[in-house]
């Protein structure tokens, strides 16, 4: 049997470490397995697709998973986010774990054939590492929902994180998040129907413009398409003690601070992506930040 996983997480967020580790702590328990993510340009806070198969018998599947068996999904605005749409595909029978503190029972209610399982891991993180990384974690709750072992897990955690370069104490953090997470899902038994073990390739079709290159005009073009849901946290400026020395608008990466006719720097918030950069630059410590969807 075969057991297909997609997550769906944000740039730096940790979606490819994720689909790694869980290939790593499959491979552990003596399957096959593969892993592989997907991403245009690395921006952080940009929607990014990892995927992970793993099987008792031979994988000779190749190309992303469209039918999972599991979806991990690591943001919850990517719910609402037509192009990233993490719920596509999911299987009757099949899971999704999201990291998030809604009631499950409203982020899928016309799928009443999949279970949704919901889990605050951005809390978790924030508490036990300080940021809000969540790869460890995810796979964890991926891991549990699956039936890996926990001994297999736990070392695939360990040597993933030490492969990408964590210092020996975050390694420890990590392994402690990923325990906790652990512990707080059970099992299922996941009532899929087998796929095909060889899938057909269906060729595409592909229309060429007798005069070259078209404007890109649909939905999801950079025009219309907001950046401000990537964030975790958002810089405030406290205008009683901001001087208009104009470092946070020089440093700003994403062109989401202006300045108003007043003089002012206004921040864009449909854009700014939260990176922080302004707060670490402010000089005069003017810029703080608010956590986004519940966070404080």
């Amino acid at each position: 049997m075969m057991l297909r996983v997609r997550f769906h997480g944000r740039g730096g967020q940790g979606a490819k470490t994720a689909s790694r580790i869980l290939g790593d702590a499959a491979f552990n328990d003596g399957f096959n397995d593969q892993d592989f993510p997907i991403y245009g340009a690395e921006r952080r806070g940009a929607p990014v697709a990892a995927f992970t198969r793993f099987s008792d018998g031979d994988i000779t599947e190749r190309g992303f998973i469209f039918s999972p068996d599991i979806v991990g999904v690591m943001d919850d605005s990517l719910i609402e986010d037509p192009l990233a749409n993490p719920f596509a595909g999911l299987r009757k029978g099949g899971c999704a774990v999201v990291n998030t503190t809604k009631p499950s029972g409203t982020l899928l209610p016309d799928r009443k054939d999949a279970k949704i399982i919901t889990i605050d891991l951005t809390g978790m993180a924030l508490k036990m590492l300080g940021k809000p990384i969540l790869s460890s974690g995810i796979a964890a709750a991926v891991a549990r929902v699956a039936g890996v072992s926990e001994g297999s897990f736990l070392k695939a955690v360990a040597d993933e994180l030490r492969e990408v370069g964590l210092s020996e104490e975050m390694v420890k953090k990590n392994v402690e998040f990923a325990m906790a997470v652990y512990g707080e899902l059970a099992p299922l038994t996941l009532r899929t129907e087998e796929l095909p073990s060889k899938l057909e390739l269906v060729p595409l079709a592909v229309v060429v413009s007798g005069e070259g290159m078209e404007d890109v005009t649909q939905t999801g073009n950079s025009a219309v398409r907001h950046t401000g849901n990537w964030r975790t946290y958002r810089p405030v400026i406290d205008y009683r003690r901001c001087t208009d020395c104009m470092i946070c608008y020089a440093y700003c990466p994403e062109s989401a601070m202006s300045v108003g006719e007043d003089g002012r720097v206004r921040i864009d918030y449909e854009n700014c992506k939260g990176c922080m950069i302004c707060l670490t630059e402010c000089p005069l410590k003017a810029i703080s930040q608010s956590g986004e969807r519940g966070l404080q």
